[in-house]
């Protein structure tokens, strides 16, 4: 799939893909509007301080970089990659890549080293920077065996090899940047392998920046506006909702230090809106929730407070009382965001409505989208400008049509596998024709790509767009009958208590799950705080506990799912599913393999 292939065959969407349609006008673009605003602002370790750099300042960075890179002799179509955390030396990079026409890959750069190599080898990548000399050093074991990484070079660092001398090379051999055409390949993004090894996604200029412009007009984000950047870059819902929405707008973003850090880097930061999972929201909720209830008073005037909220939620002009509250109680709750947060963008998973409504009452609504890597990332999402429909994924993004297909399900069926056509879908997987072709349609929709994504769904008669579940995760029970585990345990997990779940039955009688209770959660609840008062084993090891877990698991989903569909028994474990344990990819998907390799045989122990 070549660059000249894909112009000659879209030249028909050049109207489509409006200016700036490609990442290096879009920057340059907002250099010349925003120069002297700020673009990125880094906590300073020393003096505790976040320090920002404007767009101008970003711009020369860049300008010299791609000097260097075309001394190097970087050629248009040849591949950079990068192993660091969201930074403006990762920017630079990227920008300098894109600016002499080359191809982007990010890695992250907590990952494994196999994972590393699989993707520099599979890349085919010239040159990469990498974080620090320890990176550089597991790099430099295998550079050996990957015939096309011609240099490393280290980002935060001193020397022959570092990115400061780098810059130093290029800002005395200046070149003009190029303007890559909408069709060109801008990045390489590779998936989390949650089966078999990761691929990669050929994303070009014209996916990156349509569904950048959509996701700012859809939350119009301005020069006024302020993020507080905590996804990843080298996944593209990071790259969309945050990096090239705040470009195009004119806005900052801060670099949030870690996930133990958030709630101080709210204060600091003070943004405006963020783009995270609904994971850190569950985890804010259940830490307000929990410092109400240990003060009876506080419980009390928060408790009516959010009942007034409800009276209100449809009402133009507020109620005094909820004016009242909305001073005394929830703007404590928006000051734990720095005081300004107007919105937050979820992806990944559902907020549980219980926990979106809270903190749409209180003054912080979230909204829900959806889409793949292979989609730019969004495919369908909520915003302040086109409703907010909780419980669904929102509405198709412009030149976006969504297809339920139902012929893996039957026509009887009220959902089907999600099928997309638009703007945002990809070019294809690097290197892997057979599977690209499996997964795109074989025909195409106003002259748009379609992709088959492997979830099931359905849509309501206002549009929005409804997910429950994945064909890819579905097995059968003995009885014969379809079970798709990923919506059993979405529902599970909106539950206060528990914090993850896996559900397991293929060729069984009835299903099973394995529970990781959320600790904390119950800590901070009258009815089971008593149960949490010594160690966690001692608390899964209290019959009385888990018996009380099952019946609160059990009784949810009798509103939702059949009888043969609701697990009859349960395992508890103490060790919840992260990234580090090898448990959940890097944007916080189960990797059912890895749970199953571990605890399978006690699951299926379940069972004798």
């Amino acid at each position: 799939m070549s660059n000249k292939e894909t112009v000659v065959q879209s030249t028909n969407l050049d109207a489509v893909y409006t200016k700036p349609n490609n990442l290096v006008d879009l920057f340059e673009n907002s250099v010349a509007k925003f120069g002297s605003s700020n673009l990125f602002g880094t906590k300073n370790k020393t003096t505790d301080q976040y320090e920002w750099v404007t767009y101008g300042a970003v711009a020369e960075r860049v300008n010299n970089l791609r000097g260097a890179l075309n001394k190097l002799g970087l050629s248009k179509g040849e591949k950079v990659g990068v192993i660091v955390s969201n930074s403006v030396e990762w920017f630079v990079c990227c920008q300098a890549t894109h600016g002499l026409g080359g191809v982007f890959v990010p890695m992250y750069e907590k990952e494994l080293q196999k994972v590393w190599q699989y993707i520099l080898q599979d890349a085919d990548i010239k040159y990469v920077f990498v974080r620090d000399q320890k990176i550089y050093d597991v790099v430099k074991s295998f550079q050996k065996d990957i015939p096309t990484l011609k240099d490393i070079f280290i980002l935060f660092g001193e020397g022959e090899k570092s990115l400061a001398q780098l810059e130093k090379t290029g800002k005395a051999n200046p070149v003009p940047s190029y303007k890559p055409h909408w069709s060109e390949t801008a990045f390489i993004i590779y998936t989390s392998g949650t089966t078999g090894d990761p691929k990669g996604v050929l994303l070009h200029h014209g996916n990156m920046t349509h569904n950048a412009q959509e996701s700012r007009d859809t939350f119009d984000v301005t020069e006024k506006d302020i993020g507080l950047s905590i996804l990843p870059w080298a996944h593209s819902f990071g790259l969309t909702a945050d990096l090239h929405c705040y470009l195009l707008g004119g806005g900052s973003l801060g670099f949030a230090e870690s996930a133990e850090k958030l709630t101080i880097n709210f204060s600091e930061v003070k943004p405006t809106g963020m783009s995270a999972v609904p994971r850190v929201f569950n985890i804010i909720y259940d830490k307000i929730q929990q410092g109400v209830s240990a003060d009876p008073e506080k419980k009390k005037v928060f408790d009516a407070a959010l009942a007034e909220a409800v009276k209100n939620r449809d009402l133009k002009e507020k109620t005094e009382e909820f004016k009242f509250y909305d001073a005394v109680a929830f703007s404590v709750v928006r000051n734990i965001f720095g005081g300004r947060l107007k919105h937050v963008v979820t992806g990944g998973a559902l907020m549980k409505p219980e926990i979106a409504l809270f903190f749409a009452d209180v003054g912080v609504p979230t909204y829900d989208g959806y889409g793949l890597s292979e989609t730019s990332p969004v495919i369908s999402n909520n915003s302040p400008l086109r409703g907010n429909k909780y419980g669904t994924v929102g509405k198709a993004f412009k030149d976006t049509r969504i297809i339920i297909d139902k012929s893996r399900v039957g026509e009887d069926s009220p959902d089907g596998e999600i099928v997309v056509y638009g703007a945002q879908v990809m070019q294809g997987y690097h290197k892997k024709p057979k599977i690209t072709a499996e997964a795109m349609m074989p025909d195409t929709w106003n002259g748009f790509p379609g992709i088959r994504t492997g979830d099931r769904g359905w849509l309501d008669e206002e549009g929005y767009l409804h997910i429950t579940g994945r064909f890819k995760d579905e097995y059968k029970l003995e009885n014969g009958k379809y079970v798709h585990p990923e919506s059993i345990e979405n529902e599970m997990k909106i539950l206060r208590y528990v914090a993850n779940a896996i559900v397991y039955g293929e060729g069984r009688l009835y299903n099973v799950a394995l529970v990781v209770p959320d600790f904390e959660a119950m800590k901070g609840d009258p009815k089971t705080a008593a149960w949490v008062q010594g160690t966690h084993e001692e608390t899964i090891a209290n019959k009385e506990c888990t018996d009380f877990i099952a019946q609160q698991i059990t009784e949810h989903l009798r509103k939702t799912f059949g009888g043969y569909e609701i697990p009859q028994k349960f395992l508890y474990i103490t060790e919840d599913f992260t990234v580090d344990n090898g448990m959940l990819t890097q944007t916080m998907k189960l990797i059912r393999r890895n749970v199953m390799k571990k605890y399978g045989d006690q699951l299926k122990a379940l069972y004798e």
